[in-house]
């Protein structure tokens, strides 16, 4: 260890294993805990601390002293900096390793449960490209390296079109390239961006709140046909119908062009009012026979072929007869519960948006299920005694919560409701342990399986199967 004037510098940590949002984990000589970020388990490095705890360092890897075996060289020439897919130097089975040692610990540890079958992770066939929506934001002041900064040179042009930079709001990575979605994506953006630039189009101007351009959003289905979405901080129809027909002329696969003027502090597109250009203004997705319309503002999974894994495993640790009435708790558009209507009595969903429960009726009519029922609220406000007073009692609860986990008057509300079998799936194992640690006087956890849905990336999501004591 030794210090420069501004930095503590650790020196020689050897790391040892994964540790939450993708660091890596090592130990001082003095056992003191070092969170790494830029590093993999299995380095050796020196380590610049930017957070001291009397418990722990939080810090960067500024050396590799020695490579871990399982290091692979990254494909894209943004890792590093753009901060997306932070584990594109850790081989794939590696990442699938950590990810399910770290679902089986948190229901171990922090949900203090024993005894249950650990179903080996569900890796994702497709490594890259398996994303089928992106976003990306416009800038009229392009992020610059240390490099480029100290060489004082005049850089020209700075419009950037890409991610912002983790932690830094107003700035933007322009993008050469990126791997999450299947080309054309990546043509798209370049050739946006060389249009705008070339033809003289204001990028937005984050700080002081002005320019044209905001952000470009595109979604594709599984038949190959994107939806493209423009976020314009104003009105300039002259500049943009001749931006869309060059795009419409140069890329057939868009199906529709929509855009939306938002002149608000934020780039939300959930209160904005969405116009089409060009299509029908949405796309069709099938998932097993069961279609799915896709608007601009609609939430769907992002990796289709790991989510219909996802679904079938669910409807599998389900087991449904036919005969079962089920929950859908956090049904979001109604998609789990649509896919298990067709082995249920009846399927009774909740959510708290009302977009995403007209989405969800509106799915249900398109496929033609009769046995759904969906309820907009406030989960722990709408599920409540007066609530399961009044609806048959469920056989088979399956509850997907967001990242936060469910609320304990949620959980109370499950313990009353008291059904044989609960499926539990999560984005977040530790919030997931915590609730199943509410629940396991009265249920058992029989199963749990981690699904990859996000490769190159920490991020896990794990089904977990209770059967009622």
């Amino acid at each position: 260890m030794k210090r420069n004037k501004k930095n503590l510098i650790l020196e020689n940590i050897k790391l040892l294993n994964a540790g939450a949002k993708g660091v890596a984990i090592g130990r001082t000589e003095e056992g003191k805990t070092v969170m790494v970020s830029g590093a993999i388990p299995g380095d050796i490095v020196n380590v610049r601390v930017k957070k001291a705890k009397s418990k722990y360092y939080e810090g960067e890897a500024i050396e590799v002293l020695e490579r871990s075996p399982d290091r692979v060289e990254p494909k894209c020439i943004h890792f590093g900096v753009c901060g997306g897919c932070k584990w594109q130097n850790m081989s794939y089975e590696k990442q699938l390793a950590f990810k399910q040692e770290e679902v089986y610990n948190n229901i171990k540890r922090i949900g203090g449960i024993d005894d249950f079958e650990t179903v080996p992770i569900l890796g994702s066939e497709e490594h890259y490209f398996y994303r089928n929506k992106m976003e990306f934001s416009f800038s009229n002041a392009r992020w610059l390296t240390q490099y480029e900064i100290s060489s004082e040179e005049n850089f020209g042009n700075k419009d950037a079109l890409g991610f912002h930079i983790p932690g830094m709001w107003s700035k933007i990575l322009d993008l050469k390239e990126c791997f999450l979605q299947e080309d054309p994506s990546n043509a798209i953006r370049l050739a946006v961006k060389d249009y705008a630039v070339k033809n003289g189009l204001d990028f937005f101007d984050v700080k002081n709140h002005e320019g044209f351009l905001r952000t470009l959003m595109m979604r594709q289905n599984s038949k190959g046909e994107w939806m493209v979405l423009f976020q314009l901080y104003r009105e300039e129809k002259e500049n943009r119908e001749k931006l869309f027909e060059f795009l419409l002329e140069k890329f057939p696969q868009i199906k529709t062009l929509v855009y939306a003027i938002n002149p608000k502090p934020n780039d939300s597109i959930y209160d904005l009012n969405i116009n089409t250009y060009f299509g029908e203004g949405f796309l069709m997705e099938e998932m097993d026979g069961l279609k799915f319309k896709i608007g601009p503002k609609s939430f769907f999974q992002t990796n289709y072929k790991q989510a219909l894994e996802l679904y079938r495993k669910t409807l599998e640790f389900a087991d449904l007869k036919g005969d079962e009435v089920v929950y859908d708790l956090y049904t979001g558009t109604g998609t789990i519960a649509q896919y298990v209507a067709r082995n249920a009595k009846q399927v009774i969903g909740i959510e708290s948006v009302q977009e995403a429960i007209d989405a969800a009726i509106e799915h249900a009519e398109l496929n033609g299920l009769t046995n759904t029922t969906f309820y907009c609220g406030d989960m722990k406000d709408i599920f409540n005694d007066e609530f399961l007073a009044n609806h048959p009692k469920a056989d088979v609860l399956i509850t997907d919560p967001p990242r936060d986990g469910m609320h304990q008057k949620v959980v109370e509300q499950i313990l009353k409701l008291s059904p044989e079998k609960v499926v539990y799936v999560s984005c977040n194992s530790a919030t997931q342990a915590r609730d199943l640690a509410l629940m396991k006087e009265h249920y058992k956890v029989v199963k749990i399986l981690p699904v990859d849905m996000f490769p190159q990336t920490h991020h896990v999501e794990n089904i977990a199967l209770l059967i009622k004591k």
